[in-house]
């Protein structure tokens, strides 16, 4: 930002997936990364003309390397360095699989207002308490062979003890998101314009996307 320019009204980072151990560095070219493309792409024409940035970060390495958590660390550098840049803005964390979770860690970063995780990784004993006062969507297939939907809707009744949550069952879904790509980048971008406050681009999507009842939407 260049002295004299507004902030921007908030950032959407869009966090991209991994594995559970690896210290190669990430490259641009990793199918993971490439995939986050067209997510922060739909989510970048969501909120155009709003004033919002999209920005899509790449971890340092594969893995998240148990205890290491590394691509948390990542996520924390960012937001301290969005903070630095920008001062109190919004952030909205939208992750995929590994960068799901990563997400879900680091939204006790004061920045962070609201957290997506698309067919997210999240093992029993995934802390919660850090997400009190975000909103939280988590949208998974059952079809899903990689990560597992389960453990995600157990996340999902634990995470409901310290805030609202939007569970989303994604039909006929798989874990990489090509299957029904278009709902999956739609998902993305109806939350991101929700969490930022936005007027909806699909009312019917918008209101699913939001939806804190209890219940799970089936799209």
């Amino acid at each position: 930002m260049t002295s004299g320019e507004p902030p921007p009204k908030g950032v959407v980072l869009v966090a991209h997936g991994g594995q559970a151990s690896s210290t190669e560095p990430t490259f641009a070219l990793q199918p993971a990364v490439l995939r986050m493309i067209p997510v922060a792409a739909a989510i970048r024409q969501a909120v155009r003309g709003s004033g919002a940035l999209v920005r899509r970060p790449r971890f340092r390495v594969r893995g998240w390397n148990g205890a290491q958590a590394s691509p948390v660390g990542d996520l924390n550098d960012v937001l301290d360095a969005l903070a630095t840049e920008f001062g109190a803005v919004p952030v909205v964390l939208v992750g995929h699989s590994m960068g799901a979770r990563a997400a879900v860690r680091a939204a006790g970063h004061p920045a962070v207002s609201a957290v997506a995780g698309l067919a997210p990784w999240l093992p029993p004993g995934e802390p919660a308490a850090q997400l009190a006062g975000r909103r939280l969507l988590l949208a998974h297939s059952t079809a899903d062979s990689i990560t597992s939907p389960a453990e995600t809707w157990a996340f999902v009744e634990h995470a409901r003890a310290v805030t609202e949550v939007t569970a989303v069952e994604v039909r006929d879904g798989d874990h990489p998101m090509l299957r029904r790509a278009r709902l999956w980048h739609a998902i993305a971008a109806e939350f991101a314009r929700a969490a930022l406050a936005l007027p909806p681009g699909d009312a019917a999507l918008a209101a699913a996307v939001t939806a804190a009842d209890g219940s799970r939407v089936v799209l």
